[in-house]
């Protein structure tokens, strides 16, 4: 078939600042970084967008939201090379697994987020659907990748490295930071109740921690910058590799913390790079 192999990766809760600080070089080679802006404030929706086949989006003024959806499924066509994949031949699931399964791609998906673990509705049109051992080692997904001769594949990995705590692989678990809350959508407090109400993230967090936090989160993306030199490697030439993140994440900006149920710039703000594997 004419398609070729896509390559989503998924940085989670990776900010575009956090991009812009770390500079990754390894990434850079499919392109320069786009500032693009995420249809969700957690993983799930997220996710239920990228696979949509809408990638975190531009935010144009001066024109009609709908023609911004068109660009999308525009570019989405060239990306993969089917000129005859649009939202009207997606209907009516609207589901851009199942739609190219159906045209003779193996479709495969590895989360390191339990969220997204096989038993949700996500899991539809995948040949492959497998939620990770650890939730921050990329590596670990690299080997399981294949690419047959025969027909294009389409793959999607969400990996955890740049989700809470931060951490790499190297790192013993018994060093990671320990700050309850900070897992993108708060978990219950200890003292969650105090005179009826909830406890104020501002008596749990200092600002250090959290700046210390969003640092630990760059550093965890240069280690994925040198895993990806081994994804490339994985990869036929001819492949489009798209890498990009389901949303953004606080770490103290004006009061708010985590992501999930937050509105801030900053909770939807995360970098997109893409290009042709040659």
């Amino acid at each position: 078939m004419s398609g070729r192999s896509y390559v989503l990766l998924v940085l989670d809760s990776c900010r575009f600042d956090t991009w812009v600080r770390a500079a990754p070089r390894v990434m850079a080679r499919l392109g320069p970084v786009q500032l693009r802006y995420s249809y969700a404030t957690w993983t799930a929706p997220s996710h239920y967008n990228l696979l949509m086949g809408l990638l975190p989006h531009q935010s144009p003024r001066g024109v009609y939201a709908s023609d911004v959806y068109k660009r999308e499924f525009s570019t989405l066509r060239e990306r993969l090379r089917l000129p005859d994949l649009s939202f009207l031949s997606m209907l009516p699931s609207v589901w851009l697994p199942s739609w190219l399964q159906a045209a003779g791609y193996d479709t495969q998906l590895y989360a390191s987020m339990p969220v997204l673990n096989p038993a949700t509705p996500l899991n539809t049109g995948f040949d492959t659907y497998e939620l990770l051992d650890r939730h921050n080692d990329l590596g670990q997904v690299l080997g399981r990748l294949r690419f047959s001769a025969d027909r294009p594949s389409f793959i999607v990995i969400n990996t955890g490295e740049t989700h809470y705590p931060y951490a790499t692989p190297a790192e013993p678990e018994s060093e990671w930071p320990r700050i309850t809350g900070v897992h993108g959508v708060f978990r219950e407090l200890d003292a969650e109740l105090r005179a009826g109400g909830l406890v104020s993230a501002g008596s749990v967090f200092d600002l250090d921690r959290l700046a210390a936090l969003h640092e630990r989160q760059v550093r965890a993306l240069s280690w994925i910058d040198r895993q990806v030199e081994q994804l490339f490697d994985t990869c036929p030439r001819g492949t489009w590799v798209t890498i990009t993140s389901d949303h953004g994440e606080l770490f103290g900006e004006d009061g708010y913390f985590g992501h999930g149920p937050v509105h801030h710039p900053k909770c939807v703000e995360v970098p997109l790079v893409e290009g042709l594997l040659r």
